[in-house]
Parts: C-alpha cells; structure tokens; sequence
C-alpha cells in the first residue's frame, strides 16, 4: 500500500473544506450536476457492481444515487476531510460495507483516507467512482494507481476532473505572475496516466461549461462557499494591493455578456477497466512495475 505526507497545500485545501462544510450541499450544485451526466454514462455501461467505492465523496450525494442505481452494492465513501463526512448523517444508515480488514469484523460507509494511500486491500472494489476530485491532488497519478490497486479485474474506473480552460478568464485578468488557479490536468495526460497504471480501453472526453455571475464578487462568493481555493505553491502570499486589485476587476469587466460575467469550466470525464492481466505466448504473465 502506498504511504503519502499531505503536503502544506493539501493540508490548506483540506481546512478550507473544513470551514466550507456547515454549507456546502448548498454551494454544490455544480458538483451535483456532474455527478448526474457522470450518472447518465453509466447508461452505456454493463457492469452490476458488488463494491463501490467514491473516492472525494463529499458529503456522499453521489454514493446514494449510485446505491438507488444499485441497490445491491455494497458502498464506501472515502474523503479526505472529515468535516465533510460529518455534514450529511442521514446517509449513513443506508450504506454499508463489511469491513473485516479494519481491526475486526465492521460494516462501514465512510472513512476519512487520502486517495493516494487508501486503506482498502487490493481487489476489493468492482466500481471506483470519482467526481472533481482528482484536480486537488499535486499528482493524480498515484491517486489513480490507487485506483487501479484496489479494483477487481474487469472492474470499472469512472472519474470527472476539471481541465486546464477552467476558470481561464480568472487568470487572463489577474495576469500578475502568480497562480489564482490550480493547476489543472490536460484530458490526454490523463489518459497518460490511465495506460501507465495498467487500465485497458481508457475512453476520455471533455465539455466545456460556461457559468455566468451577476457580479465578480458573487463568483468569489461561490468559490468560498464550496471550498474552492488556490492552494498552489505559487500562489500570492501576502495582501494584494488595492491597484493590482482593481486592475483585476477592470479587466474581468470587460468580459461581460448580456450584462453577465462568464466563468469557464472545462470538465474532463474519463473511464477505463481493469483488464486480465496480460500474458505471453508460454502462459508466463506479464508483471507491470509502476516507475517511482
């Protein structure tokens, strides 16, 4: 199993979780509306889970969707903030999964993990979901190995992130220097990483989604409530100065349509199987060694 430090930047984005949580199913709605066309994909896909795992739960919006779709599943949210898992109680008493490895025989929903180390042994989950998660982590990669890890053979990864169009018109106006986004992940590095880890098939694609505000504050005001923050090393440190500022909100004004200010957000969805795992012509199997 993988063992990993939070670095200061997932540290500062868990505690901005934290201080979002009272209100965030509120603020979610965005969130929500991904986790529903990721919901519709799973139209096309033949697969009767008995384990699912949702990695980023949040507040576990998506695991009761995914256990009224399957109801006979067996389901566990995995997040990393515990505040969010504190949030939605109700849910709890209809997920459940035995948990024999977690010392002694339990029945579980929920557990506070860092999806690049998740306490779950190898094989156990048939479906690993993950919504907007993977844009939080400085290296989707082992999150995604984690991934690979702990799925059955012929279980399904299915994913959401957000890619490198989002909230660009934030970064054209502020033009500064400095990071006000986070780094966003291209969709074909992702696909990258999906072959690296093992997954066979990986299919990716992207939207482009538009979200308009009355107000350059309202879109702050959005970002807050749902815990979204810029917690890249190369952020801004200290206070901006009321100049830098006002040049920021000038230039964003200019972007205005019909009265409204644009937001971008370019949603990458990808998912991929774990395959047999592949053999030579003596029946010998072929090992893969992930690059450290």
């Amino acid at each position: 199993m993988n063992t990993s430090t939070p670095t200061l930047e997932a540290l500062r984005t868990r505690r901005s979780f934290t201080r979002a949580s009272a209100g965030y199913d509120a603020a979610a709605a965005f969130s929500r509306e991904i986790s529903s066309r990721m919901l519709e994909r799973l139209d096309y896909v033949k697969i009767q889970p008995a384990r699912i795992v949702d990695l980023g739960c949040g507040t576990g919006a998506a695991l009761a969707a995914l256990g009224e779709r399957y109801p006979r599943a067996e389901s566990l949210g995995l997040e990393a903030c515990e505040a969010l898992l504190r949030v939605a109680p109700a849910r709890r008493s209809r997920l459940r999964w035995t948990l024999p490895f977690l010392h002694g025989p339990k029945r579980a929903a929920w557990l506070a993990a860092d999806a690049r180390a998740l306490p779950l042994p190898a094989d156990a989950a048939s479906l690993v979901w993950s919504n907007l998660m993977l844009h939080w982590l400085a290296d989707p990669l082992a999150a995604l190995r984690e991934a690979y890890r702990v799925l059955k053979t012929g279980g399904l990864l299915m994913f959401s992130t957000l890619g490198p169009d989002t909230l660009k018109e934030l970064r054209a106006s502020f033009a500064d220097g400095y990071a006000h986004t986070l780094r966003f992940v291209d969709l074909h590095d992702y696909g990258d990483m999906l072959v690296d880890c093992g997954f066979a098939g990986p299919v990716m694609d992207a939207e482009r989604l538009t979200v308009t505000y009355p107000s350059l504050q309202a879109l702050f005001d959005e970002l807050r409530r749902n815990g979204s923050i810029c917690a890249a090393p190369g952020r801004r440190h200290g206070l901006m100065g009321r100049r830098a500022w006002r040049t920021m909100c000038e230039a964003y004004e200019k972007q205005r349509i019909d009265s409204r200010l644009p937001a971008s957000f370019e949603v990458v969805y990808g998912h991929a199987w774990k395959a047999k795992p592949q053999k030579i012509a003596n029946e010998r199997s072929v090992i893969r060694f992930a690059s450290r």
